[in-house]
Order: C-alpha cells, then structure tokens, then sequence
C-alpha cells in the first residue's frame, strides 16, 4: 500500500497549511504589541487627518507585519487546493487561535512560583543593574497578564475578521479566475487580497473598538484606513513573491501534476 505522505500533492498541503497556520497564530500573538512604522525605518512619525480624525501616523499592531504574509498563502492555497481546502484550512487556524487563547488564559490565573516573579534580577548584577531591571519590569507574573491578557473583544473581532477575510478571499479569486483562467496570477491573488484586507481592516476594528470599546464610528473608520493602506501597499509589494513561489511549487511538483492539481482546484 502505497504511504499517503509519499504524494507530493499531500506533502505539499502539509507544508503550506503548516506555514499558514503557523504565520496566523503567530500573528495573534504578537499583535497586542503596537509599533511606529515610521521610527522603525528611522523616519519622524507622520502626522496627517482622515475623516476629521487628526495627529494619525502609521502606528500599527504588530500582527500586520504577519497578516498580509497569511493571505498571500491563501491564494497559494487557493491555486492549488481550490475552495475547500482553503476553508478547511481557516476553520481548523481558527479553531487552533480559539484553543490557544483558551490555554493562555488558563496559564494567566496560574499561582506563580515564589522565585519567578523577580527571577529576571539575577544575582551577578550590580545594583544599579537591579534597580533598572525592577524599573522595567517589576513583577513577570504582572507582566505576562498584560502581554498575554488580550481583551474578550479583540480576541473575537480578531476571530470574526480572519474568517471573513478569508471567505471573501476565496470568494473573490475564483471569481476573479473564472473571468481570466490561468492567465493573470497577479490579478486574481493581488487583487483577492486588497478586498479582503480591506475588510479584515474594517471589521476588527468595529467588534474590538466599536461595540467592545465605545470608539465613534469615524474613529474607526479613520484607523481602519490607516491600516489598509499598509496592508495595500505590502500585498502589491508582495506580488512578485507569488510567482517565485508559483514556480517553485510548479517544478517541485512537475508539470504535468501541477497543471492537474490546478484544474481540480478551479473545479472544486
């Protein structure tokens, strides 16, 4: 009998839905950190006004450094796996972000051991060393529960937006590929990722800030701008990308199974 894993089609579903999930995850967590896109290229930060909203910048969660990377591998995906394998991909990512955060909290209300709250003073430091690390950071356990702590609200908005992105992804592709067949991979992948990302901009920000935080609907309009249109320019800057990994994948799997695999795909 012939071992499943010895399919180059499987092993390369592996791969990708792995590198998928893996970015996704990744993503979630390191979103509740908030970075000035402008300082870390060495830049003043910006400051200009949409829909009224004054003093904006490019202050982003960290997370979008991931997201734009997530859906370029959903029309990867998309190209070789078609709609269901797509889905199965981003409920299974969903319900693994649901069971971490579920495990995280759990981690949260643990009772610290007695050492570890202070355990990153060590004892080769000089005082003046100490007193800077405690000025730092004082307590890990308090620290963890911030870091890890997200608010019930961006944990939903975060969920909801994933899984609309994603389905308007998909929707937008074969749509997109119906008219054009294979021609026109820049296309169908740059532009299912503009629509879904401007979705996904809107649509966390209206159940996190919105309904979960009392922000005014131009507030979040404002900012939901503001981070599309990083997430524009990176997704066009990300196009070529898409070729390189297009052709890749296509001599990995040889030309004939490839040409296969993209036709099930479409039909699926």
């Amino acid at each position: 009998m012939k071992n499943i894993l010895s399919d180059k089609g499987t092993r390369l579903f592996i791969l990708l839905g792995g590198f998928f999930i893996a970015n996704a995850l990744i993503a979630e967590f390191i979103g509740v950190k908030i970075f000035s896109l402008e300082k870390s290229f060495g830049f003043e930060p910006f400051s200009f006004e949409i829909f009224g909203e004054k003093n904006l910048g490019f202050s982003l969660s960290a997370g979008t450094l991931l997201w734009p990377v997530v859906f370029v591998m959903t029309d990867i995906i998309n190209e070789y796996f078609g709609m269901k394998g797509v889905r199965m991909l981003s409920y299974l990512a969903i319900g693994l972000i649901a069971y971490s955060f579920v495990m995280v909290y759990w981690a949260i209300g643990l009772d610290p051991a007695g050492f570890w709250p202070q355990s990153h003073i060590l004892p080769d430091m000089t005082t003046e060393e100490k007193q800077v690390a405690l000025s730092k950071v004082s307590d890990y356990n308090y620290a963890f529960r911030l870091v890890f702590g997200q608010g019930l609200w961006i944990i939903v908005g975060s969920l909801v937006a994933f899984l609309v992105g994603q389905l308007v992804d998909v929707f937008v592709f074969h749509k997109i590929k119906q008219k054009t067949g294979d021609k026109m991979l820049w296309l169908r992948a740059t532009g299912s990722t503009v629509v879904s990302q401007f979705v996904d901009s809107y649509v966390v920000l209206l159940i996190a800030f919105y309904f979960g935080a009392d922000w005014s609907l131009i507030l979040v309009l404002a900012i939901g701008t503001v981070n599309f249109m990083y997430k524009f320019t990176v997704a066009v800057l990300l196009t070529p990308t898409l070729y390189i990994i297009h052709n890749i994948i296509d001599n990995y799997l040889g030309k004939e199974k490839s040409e296969e695999m993209r036709r099930l795909a479409a039909q699926s």
